[in-house]
């Protein structure tokens, strides 16, 4: 099921979007809609290609609230680890994903490096994992950053640093290497 919000979060429209079953199977938000659109149709061909059955049907859930309250720092990110199926991730991504959420707190960032050593892997491999990450503020790959700057964010940097900001990380938006 596709459960739809838009909410107002720091005098921006959020559209936030969660695709579930018995658990969360893929998060997605932008601050327009047309974008916001578009990350529904690459979210639900991601878990697609990844064997993941995934339903789109329109469906009223507290989902989007849920993710809302983790953007505005009413819950925290491990809270809501339970909520998430984990279908079509890898080993290694749930390694990174569950490492990510319970270690890099709201209101601090690692770099794609210091992630990568804590896992025991390289920082390409980190990038991968949060380039693919189906889960996105619930996992908080926006909190991954290059160490001379800001890095990438897939889809867009805009929303990456709209995260940062709303948690107090400005120092890291000031900084844009794309």
């Amino acid at each position: 099921m596709l459960s739809v919000e838009r909410f107002e979060v720091a005098g921006r429209g959020v559209w936030i979007g969660v695709i579930h079953a018995e658990k969360i199977q893929g998060i997605t938000f932008s601050l327009e809609r047309e974008q916001f659109e578009r990350n529904i149709k690459r979210l639900t061909g991601f878990l697609e290609r990844r064997g993941v059955e995934v339903n789109t049907e329109p469906a009223k859930s507290g989902y989007p609230s849920l993710v809302r309250d983790v953007i505005l720092g009413g819950m925290e990110n491990s809270e809501v680890l339970g909520e998430l199926s984990f279908e079509g991730i890898t080993p290694f991504e749930r390694r990174v994903y569950e490492w990510l959420t319970k270690n890099v707190k709201r209101g601090s960032v690692i770099t794609y490096g210091s992630l990568a050593k804590a896992v025991g892997t390289s920082p390409r491999a980190v990038g991968g994992a949060m380039k693919r990450n189906p889960y996105p503020i619930v996992v908080p790959c926006h909190r991954v950053v290059a160490h001379d700057g800001i890095g990438y964010y897939t889809p867009r940097l805009e929303e990456k640093m709209f995260l940062l900001e709303i948690e107090g990380v400005k120092e890291w938006t000031n900084s844009r290497r794309t």
